[in-house]
């Protein structure tokens, strides 16, 4: 993390005057592999990153919401006890969100003066708004002096995005932000909440981040377009033989059996998603006997998969990784995230890092005319909160 907590104490004071007493933070994170697999009840294997949202803070005895979010330049003022969305002030909907989650549950929020400061890339994927939401939440649990267990605060991020924002995504990014651990990357089983700690342990590899600095066009509309898509790929294979209501529940050769009698489109969206999620269990076991060919061309195999069945990548994201896979060093790369712009992750050998990076980015700048960016992180640790003395 490179946001100094001396530099956010001295912003807090700027702000309102005062002492904060409370610090919480969360992490955004980058997906190994197990893209768009999340809901339909897959596989993912994702990690937290190196950068985080933070929030300084002071519970206040009234329901009153002061709010700074110093990244963005912009300040607000809602109530807690009517958490409603803004159209003027879009970002606070998540504060908003966590606060009427926690509502429903019956656990304690009062109102708070809170700076809000971060360095998760927003808008690229990485997972900013699922930082925010926990660190949030992080910061009312300590508030409140209460404590829910991590897949349960993931599911509450969920339904902040699903219900309070109306947007169909997976619970991946609130799990690995709230449950990462340092050193490790996290396995999950998106259906039974069941989750396994994988040791990012190579000697001799690393993961490099690469950033488009692309806005991500249509991104809402596209998610939510690809998830009516996989709905509709499951009702041409139930019709055939019922295994379930989700695409995790179909194998390759069910899909196969069906082709005829499916939508092409359908058919190419199905293929992506049950694939993925073996490539993600075959990549987990990759991990764990340190794999490194074996998990760069599972990683490269999920990048085309994505391009050409999905259709989720861009231009911009298909030119990084087509220059990173020329790169010495380099085992293998694809996109992450929900696609249409943000970032790319490559699997690099230590040794090549600092050359792989310089030359991506000069190959990018050539092709594009955009100046990428780079980040470099090793596996973090999930969301917490504490009192400051």
């Amino acid at each position: 993390m490179s946001i100094h907590i001396d530099d956010a104490l001295q912003a807090y004071k700027r702000c309102f005057d005062s002492t904060p007493t409370i610090a919480a933070r969360a992490p955004g994170r980058v997906n190994i592999i197990g893209e768009h697999t999340d809901y339909n009840d897959g596989f993912v294997l994702p990690m937290a990153i190196e950068h985080d949202t933070l929030i300084l803070g002071v519970p206040r005895q009234d329901q009153v919401l002061n709010m700074r979010a110093e990244t963005l330049g912009r300040s607000a003022r809602l109530r807690a006890d009517v958490p409603a969305r803004s159209a003027q002030e879009p970002w606070t909907d998540y504060v908003s969100g966590v606060i009427a989650e926690l509502q429903k549950l019956g656990y304690p929020v009062s109102g708070a003066d809170l700076l809000i400061v971060g360095d998760v890339p927003v808008g690229c994927g990485l997972s900013s708004s699922a930082a925010l939401e926990m660190a949030v939440l992080a910061f009312f649990e300590k508030a409140g002096g209460f404590q829910m267990q991590g897949p349960d605060a993931a599911r509450l991020g969920q339904r902040v995005e699903n219900d309070f924002l109306g947007l169909s995504t997976g619970i991946m990014d609130q799990f690995i932000s709230r449950c990462g651990r340092l050193g490790h990357a996290l396995f999950l089983d998106c259906r039974s909440y069941d989750y396994t700690l994988v040791p990012v342990a190579f000697k001799d590899a690393l993961f490099v981040i690469a950033n488009t600095a692309c806005p991500r066009g249509l991104t809402a509309s596209k998610y939510n377009e690809r998830v009516s898509e996989c709905t509709a790929a499951v009702e041409a294979l139930k019709h055939a033989k019922d295994k379930g209501n989700k695409l995790r529940d179909y194998t390759l050769a069910d899909l196969e059996g069906v082709r005829h009698a499916m939508d092409p489109l359908h058919f190419r969206r199905a293929r992506h998603v049950i694939t993925d999620n073996a490539r993600t269990l075959d990549a987990k076991a990759a991990m764990e006997s340190g794999g490194l060919e074996q998990l760069g061309t599972l990683m490269t195999a999920s990048d085309i998969s994505l391009k050409e069945d999905y259709e989720v990548t861009s231009p911009e994201l298909d030119v990084l990784t087509a220059i990173a896979r020329s790169l010495p060093g380099c085992y293998g790369a694809r996109m992450t995230g929900a696609g249409f712009g943000g970032c790319t992750i490559n699997l690099v050998a230590k040794n090549a890092a600092e050359s792989f990076s310089a030359q991506l980015l000069e190959g990018y700048k050539k092709e594009t005319g955009r100046t990428g960016e780079v980040y470099i992180s090793a596996p973090a640790d999930g969301a917490g909160a504490f009192f400051l003395s």
